[in-house]
Parts: C-alpha cells; sequence; structure tokens
C-alpha cells in the first residue's frame, strides 16, 4: 500500500509538471520563434504621375494590378526560397519589362525618332557593386544587361552600341526593334509631336493632349527593392525613358545614386520620375545618406527627399524601398504610383492612386 501511493504522488506532480501551456505562452513562444527567422520583403514601382481613377477605366485598372501583383509575387517566392535580393529584383522587373502597360521592355516609349532607347541599373548592397546601360536598342530585358555589366565586365555603365556588342558577347538576349512597337506609345508620340508644331501655349497644349500626355512625357519608369534571408540588399530600376526625347537623352534611371542605389548598412532605393531632377538630387543616395549621416529612419529619409528636397528643386516623381531591417517605403508626390510589396509574412500590398 505504502508503494502504491508513493507511486500515486509521483504521477500527480509529473501531471502538474506537463501541464498544458496556456494561450499566452504558445503566443510568445511563437512570437519568439518569428523573431528568430531572418527577415526578407521586397517592393516595387511602375512608375509615377498623373494616374487618375477617372481617367482609368475598370479593365485597365484591372490588368495593372493583375501584372503588379504577378511581378511582385516572383520576387517574393524567390526570397521566401531563400534566392538573393538581386535575383529577386530581376525577376520582378522581367515580368514588367515583358509588359506593354510599363514604360520598360516591352512598353517602352518612342523617341522624337520614333524609334526605342532603353536604360537600366542594378546594384548589391553587400558589396556595392553595380551595373548600368543606357540608349539600347535591341536589348529585351535591359535589366539583365545591367546585371552582366555588374558581373562580367570592369565597367559600371556602358551604352548604346558599345553596350549591345557587349550584350552579344555575353549572351543576352536581343531581338528587333520592332518588338518595342506599340501603337498607344506611338500614337502618344504623334500627339505630342503635333502639339509641339501648332504651337499651342501651354494651358492649350496640355488639352490637347490626354490628361498625363503633356506633363508625364517625362515620367515612366519600372523598378524594384529587396532585402534577403542572407541580410542583402539590392535595387534596380528599368525604364523607356522620356516620350519624343532627343539628342541621346539619358535620365536617371541607369545613374548608380539617383535612380539606383543599394547599401546593406541603410537600404535599397529604386527612383521613378522627372529623371533631371533625381539626377540632380541624387535622391536614391541622399535618402541612405540621411539615414547613415543624420540617423533617419527610411521612412523619415525618404519623406524629407520626396516631400521636401526634391519639389524644391522643381522635380517630381518617388521612390520604392526597403531597409536592412524590411521596412518598406512607397513614397511619392504624384497624383499616383504604380506600386505593390510583400513582407516576410506574405502581406500583399498594391496600389495605384494616392489613396
Amino acid at each position: 500500500m505504502k508503494n502504491y501511493l508513493l507511486l500515486l504522488a509521483a504521477a500527480v506532480m509529473l501531471s502538474c509538471n506537463t501541464s498544458t501551456s496556456s494561450p499566452a505562452d504558445v503566443a510568445q513562444d511563437q512570437m519568439s520563434q518569428e523573431s528568430k527567422e531572418p527577415n526578407f520583403g521586397i517592393v516595387l514601382h511602375g512608375g509615377a504621375g498623373t494616374i487618375l481613377k477617372e481617367n482609368m477605366s475598370d479593365s485597365m485598372e484591372q490588368a495593372y494590378r493583375q501584372k503588379l501583383e504577378e511581378a511582385i509575387r516572383t520576387g517574393h517566392q524567390i526570397l521566401e526560397e531563400g534566392g538573393t535580393a538581386v535575383e529577386a529584383v530581376q525577376r520582378t522587373i522581367n515580368i514588367l519589362e515583358d509588359s506593354p502597360l510599363f514604360n520598360a521592355g516591352k512598353g517602352a516609349v518612342f523617341t522624337n525618332e520614333g524609334t526605342n532607347e532603353l536604360d537600366a541599373s542594378i546594384m548589391d548592397g553587400s558589396d556595392l557593386n553595380a551595373g548600368a546601360v543606357a540608349g539600347v536598342t535591341t536589348v529585351k530585358n535591359p535589366i539583365d544587361l545591367a546585371i552582366e555589366v555588374m558581373r562580367n565586365s570592369p565597367h559600371v555603365m556602358l551604352a548604346g552600341k558599345g553596350a549591345e556588342e557587349f550584350a552579344a558577347s555575353v549572351g543576352t538576349e536581343l531581338v528587333d526593334p520592332e518588338y518595342f512597337y506599340t501603337e498607344s506609345r506611338f500614337r502618344s508620340l504623334q500627339r505630342i509631336k503635333e502639339s509641339e508644331k501648332t504651337q499651342l501655349d501651354h494651358d492649350d497644349q496640355q488639352a490637347a493632349l490626354t490628361p498625363w500626355e503633356y506633363r508625364d512625357s517625362k515620367f515612366g519608369t519600372v523598378g524594384a527593392a529587396a532585402l534577403d534571408r542572407h541580410g542583402n540588399l539590392a535595387a534596380g530600376t528599368s525604364t523607356g525613358g522620356m516620350t519624343n526625347k532627343r539628342w541621346g537623352r539619358i535620365g536617371d534611371a541607369p545613374i548608380i545614386g539617383a535612380g539606383t542605389y543599394a547599401n546593406n548598412n541603410t537600404c535599397a532605393v529604386s527612383s521613378t520620375g522627372w529623371g533631371e531632377f533625381f539626377i540632380r538630387g541624387v535622391v536614391a543616395y541622399d535618402i541612405s545618406a540621411l539615414m547613415e549621416y543624420k540617423g533617419l529612419s527610411l521612412a523619415e529619409a525618404a519623406r524629407e527627399v520626396i516631400q521636401k528636397k526634391n519639389p524644391a528643386l522643381g522635380g517630381d516623381g518617388g521612390i520604392v524601398a526597403i531597409d536592412k531591417d524590411g521596412n518598406i517605403v512607397m513614397e511619392f508626390n504624384t497624383a499616383g504610383m504604380y506600386r505593390a510589396s510583400m513582407n516576410k509574412k506574405g502581406d500583399l500590398q498594391i496600389g495605384i492612386y494616392g489613396e
């Protein structure tokens, strides 16, 4: 009997020690486990400008939202599976470059001469390596060539025919320039050129074009910024430039520090807007510098540059960025900006207008 009582007491004590944890304890353990997992995330833009809901049909808005979601999910999956930030940025931008909806790759705008001249850049925040191309006319996906310049050349930027010769030497996919023709972009060029010929004043000229064509002939770019599970940041940007541009004009998209910047110590940034002012303000780098030297958060730095410093110069547009801790910012001072993001948890955000 004595042994039986001892065994019973031991069983009761064991039962007490292995009692089920409370819901609060379970939640705390789960949060602790999540905090130990490497952070990652990705954000993209498809251009900023006078993007107003009243000018957008339901079907067109749906088309944009579907393509933005496809692009951001493509990059997010790469990161989720342990891929690099550079790869995620590249594949995300490829989706946008292959769509006629955006002013990059297939949907590139036309120059004054009726051609398509494309620019792109990429930057790896782990070592500050970078690559860029400008004024290419036969490269299907300019962001791919920018990565080749970064990885397989001693240079940072190649332009024009030389860039295309390099593309052929490294096996980058080339296409006939006709590939970039889209009827809507060509009609936009014709309307802008016709309005120039009639020498209308500013107000009449703006009215002669569709709501965004006059002012937003300077806008239109795609880009992405990502943080991978290894703690590395990357950013990339690709564009067809400015409608009706002349004389080999190059904007901020291929300029490291203006259109693209990434540094593991701070953030990764891709810009979109009036390129001349983004170059003068060194916008992408300025955001990183405010974080590094002034101790601002990514949100504070982006707000300072996009809402104050850049407009003070006369420029407008926006940026998307992600910092070393996975914080994401989509800041713009125009009526709208095509944008999307996904964080570690898979939370999806898609926006077009100024909501």
